[in-house]
């Protein structure tokens, strides 16, 4: 039986991941940080009392920046694969606070990757690498060989993890590569990302909880996919013959204007829009009513405008594809974010 050690697996894709490896058989191992909050909702049901398979994930207590503690737990499961999916992952939050975005988005993937060189060299290593390295790029869509610009104190540090895998495996010889992930959300996003703020907050005014919605740049567009897909993409880089990096991207582009367009419409709210920029607003066509209103503290110190990704390569070499469009991905959030606001009422 293969083991894998996944950190960050009580987000988004760490819990999806969990639960395709051990649809696969493998014996999984979770790393959590140790908090005074014990909601793990995702990821409960699949260890200890809770979990109704054979085959259960194994949590243990860990954090990025702790040198001592991953090398220990490094050592202690000996795993076949890795991957490394814990950062501080908000990019606007970044700007507030760099030295720990860069502690643990940066740093930490040095010191999980030592520890894998120094007790399990052999071990096959996955770093979610973003397509905010890409910045305000040169060309689209961007490709592999798309030049890196960095923008955001969050990209600057996934940009060393990025490369300093790309040494490890060039030095060391070992099996490391880089998942270059495009935006990818699910109901399980968190809610401090714009898509699952847009998807949450429509419900809540469906509900009569919430009178508008409150955002920031809407017409920045996106190349938006389907976490579980990408969890894929993931699992497949690390069953190649060679390690390599790779794009994971849907290829369309779709604005924050347009979801919320289409988050709308799931609740038969029709948008017309009034104004422009910062005064811009967008009203429900039947009562007149603003529900939608530009806040300018939502906007980010610096901004892109435009990211699509070409996954040819992807394609081409994993053999993989998106299975779930854009218009399906907010189909599937709105209807799970009105079963839990209802659910919280």
């Amino acid at each position: 039986m293969k083991k894998a050690l996944i950190t960050g697996v009580n987000g988004q894709d760490g819990s999806y991941l969990a639960e395709w490896l051990l649809g696969k058989g493998y014996e999984v191992h979770g790393v959590v940080r140790r908090t005074s909050s014990f909601s793990r909702k995702y990821i409960d049901p699949l260890h200890g009392a809770n979990a109704d398979s054979p085959s259960k994930l194994e949590l243990h207590y860990g954090d990025m920046g702790d040198e001592k503690n991953l090398r220990k737990l490094v050592e202690k499961v000996r795993p076949d694969e890795v991957y490394n999916l814990a950062s501080q992952s908000h990019v606007g939050i970044s700007f507030d606070m760099p030295e720990y975005s860069t502690d643990v988005n940066a740093l930490g993937t040095l010191r999980l990757l030592d520890a894998i060189h120094d007790y399990c060299p052999e071990a096959r290593f996955y770093q979610a690498s973003t397509s905010e390295l890409f910045g305000c790029a040169d060309e689209s869509p961007q490709t592999e060989q798309t030049r890196f610009k960095p923008n955001s104190p969050y990209a600057v540090a996934k940009l060393y993890a990025y490369w300093m895998t790309v040494n490890y495996r060039q030095t060391y010889g070992m099996y490391a590569c880089n998942g270059i992930m495009f935006n990818h959300e699910s109901p399980r996003r968190g809610e401090n990302f714009v898509t699952r703020k847009i998807t949450q907050t429509v419900a809540r005014i469906a509900l009569g909880l919430d009178d508008h919605l409150s955002i920031g740049n809407m017409d920045a567009c996106r190349d938006w996919g389907y976490a579980p897909d990408y969890v894929r993409a993931m699992w497949l880089m690390l069953q190649q013959e060679e390690a390599d990096d790779f794009v994971v991207a849907t290829g369309e582009l779709h604005s924050v204007r347009e979801l919320i367009e289409k988050a709308f419409a799931h609740i038969s709210i029709q948008l017309e829009w009034d104004g422009e920029m910062a005064v811009e607003r967008g009203i429900d066509s039947a009562t007149g009513k603003t529900v939608v209103k530009v806040n300018s503290k939502y906007y980010r110190p610096i901004d892109i405008d435009s990211v699509l990704g070409d996954a040819s390569k992807a394609r081409k070499k994993l053999g993989w594809e998106p299975t779930v469009k854009f218009d399906q991905l907010v189909e599937l959030m709105m209807k799970a974010d009105m079963e839990v606001v209802a659910t919280a009422r």
